[in-house]
């Protein structure tokens, strides 16, 4: 069954808690944390303290999305803090299998990220130790950006050499466009702000769920 990762990129920042309970509440699945260290990415968003914090507000996997330069750096303390599964983007590493190592060795669950202009040969050392890919329908860096149609197509030729895991669609997911995304072979769809601007936001979470 399809599942949905609320991103709370597209909550209230000044009642984040809420929103996290809120969006369990609604019947997601995950609840979606966009990491951005104004490097990697044109924009801040929120670190470590932020994870820890929300933490106790909800019992559901964290799945943290690392737009930062150096992830090796840190994945061990967004795992201390609470992420239940951390993914990042191959190429802002300077040693990937190091970061999926240390990953792993805290008993997390660990992907890797492929953005728009990126090709499926950057994945293919690593689909043996990885959980999740995470295909970005959107450049990373902003919320509410319209989908990137060209990404369809990348799930069914990851399936197609074998990946095993989950493979997570992130970026510019609507009710419109929910079915065609997961007859592509995508398993979980990150929804920011048509979870959370909806009027209903439980309903739109059993739409984009295809119920």
């Amino acid at each position: 069954m399809t599942k949905v990762a609320p991103s709370i990129l597209s909550g209230d920042f000044a009642k984040m808690g809420e929103s996290v309970s809120n969006a369990e509440s609604w019947g997601a699945d995950y609840i979606h944390c966009d990491v951005m260290d104004g490097v990697y990415v044109p924009n801040i968003t929120f670190g470590m303290p932020m994870i820890k914090a929300l933490r106790p507000y909800s019992s559901l996997t964290f799945d943290v999305h690392l737009m930062i330069t150096e992830p090796e750096k840190y994945v061990e303390q967004f795992c201390d803090a609470g992420a239940d599964i951390v993914t990042f983007h191959p190429e802002a590493s300077k040693d990937v299998d190091k970061a999926i190592d240390l990953i792993k060795n805290k008993g997390k669950k660990v992907g890797l990220v492929l953005n728009p202009d990126k090709h499926i040969e950057l994945l293919l050392p690593y689909l043996k130790k990885i959980d999740m890919i995470v295909i970005m329908g959107v450049y990373p860096g902003f919320g509410g950006q319209r989908f990137i149609p060209d990404v369809l197509g990348k799930a069914k030729v990851l399936k197609r050499v074998g990946f095993k895991g989950e493979i997570e669609l992130d970026g510019g997911v609507t009710e419109e466009n929910a079915a065609k995304i997961v007859a592509d072979g995508v398993d979980v769809l990150v929804g920011g702000s048509s979870v959370f601007r909806s009027s209903d936001p439980a309903s739109t979470i059993r739409r984009l769920k295809g119920q």
